[in-house]
Parts: structure tokens; sequence; C-alpha cells
């Protein structure tokens, strides 16, 4: 058996950061949900009620969406449906399942729970529109590597959306295409959640993402 490298002590330093702005964020779901009588995971689905499956979903895709359970998540939405926030319903074309979505008041509370803290926004504000453009392509490449390994549940971000055309504009100030609304755009507009995301094919995604990467490796891929 092959014994894993080491990681670099410049790798250990990011994933240390990584971790204190995961406490920070961690902490602050606390501090801010519980108060309401939320926990995070309930003020999880309602964002997600209110942003994703505003069309109402079943328990599964939000499951799903959450990267959890079926019994953790069901458990969650019974607290919801108590507390007056989320209702189920059976809608006329499919009958047979029940379907979530927010009521009202759960809808307000959505919109309350999705507000980022001050400070965190202060803090990326701190940066450089360069470097909020690197940062953001970095969180890309990391969040497409651990949903391959199966660590994380897929997101709705340009990398794996049919419309991305990486680098289709080589050498401009904004190098990618979308083609939804056929513009291009820079690292700094990239989506980590876009609603208007439609997953490539799996060749198709594959092709993109070796486009994407390629050209900061002068690839063949990039041109």
């Amino acid at each position: 058996m092959k014994t894993p490298t080491p990681p670099s002590p410049a790798t250990r330093q990011v994933v240390t950061g990584l971790a204190r702005v995961g406490l920070f964020l961690k902490t602050q779901a606390r501090e801010g949900s519980l108060p309401r009588g939320l926990s995070p995971t309930q003020a999880e689905i309602l964002g997600l009620l209110e942003r994703r499956f505003r069309g109402g979903a079943r328990l599964g895709e939000v499951a799903e969406a959450l990267g959890t359970t079926a019994p953790t998540a069901s458990a969650a939405v019974e607290a919801l449906v108590a507390k007056g926030l989320v209702r189920r319903e059976r809608r006329a074309e499919d009958a047979r399942a029940l379907r979530l979505s927010l009521t009202p008041r759960g809808r307000r509370e959505a919109v309350r729970t999705a507000e980022w803290p001050e400070a965190l926004m202060a803090a990326v504000d701190e940066l450089s529109g360069v470097e909020r453009g690197v940062l953001l392509r970095s969180l890309v490449k990391m969040v497409r590597t651990l949903q391959v390994r199966g660590a994380m549940p897929v997101a709705r971000m340009c990398a794996g959306c049919r419309f991305f055309r990486p680098h289709a504009h080589p050498g401009a100030a904004r190098p990618h295409h979308c083609d939804f609304v056929d513009a291009p755009f820079a690292d700094g507009d990239l989506r980590l959640d876009c609603e208007d995301h439609e997953a490539a094919t799996p060749e198709a995604e594959l092709l993109a993402w070796s486009a994407f990467v390629g050209a900061e490796r002068g690839s063949p891929a990039a041109r």
C-alpha cells in the first residue's frame, strides 16, 4: 500500500486558516440562529427552500442538498413544520409525494438567516478585486475536488454547468463566457451557487474543467 505524501507546511497553513474561518461561521450560526429557536441545520433548510427550491422540494432533495441523511433532514423539517415555517403538501402533478415549501413567515425567517456576518463581509472587502478573483477561483477548485471525492454535495457552480465556457476569450479581462446570458465574465464573477445552473454531461464537464485549470498550467486544453 502506497504511503500518502505528507502535506506541505503551506498546505497545513491554508487548512488551518480555512478551519478558523469555518469555526467563526459555526459560532456565528449558533449565535445568530439559536436565539430565534433555529438550529443551524434548520436555518440551512430555510435557505435552501428560499434560494434553490422556491417551487417546493421533496425531503430527499433537501437531504441531498444538505449532504446529510434523510432521517436527519426529516427531524429538522418536522421541527420547522411545528414552528409554522415550513408546510407539507401534495401537488396535483405528483399526488403521491409530499413537497416541502416555505410559509410566508418561513420566507421572512429565511431572508433573515441568509444574511452573512458583517465581520466576514468586511474581511472579504479588504481584499483587492484581483485577490477576490484568485480566492474565488481557488474555492471553485477546492469545492470541485471535494465533490469528486464524494465529500461534499454537488453545488450549482459554473464548473459543471452546461452554459460555462472557460477561457472562451483568452487574454481578455473577462476570459470566460456564460451561454445562458451570452456574456463574458471574469474569475471574480464565478458562481458557487447559481439559480440558472443546468448540469453538463460528464463528458462536457470534464472538457470544460480541463480548459479551466489548463490555462494556468499552459496546457493545450487552454488553447
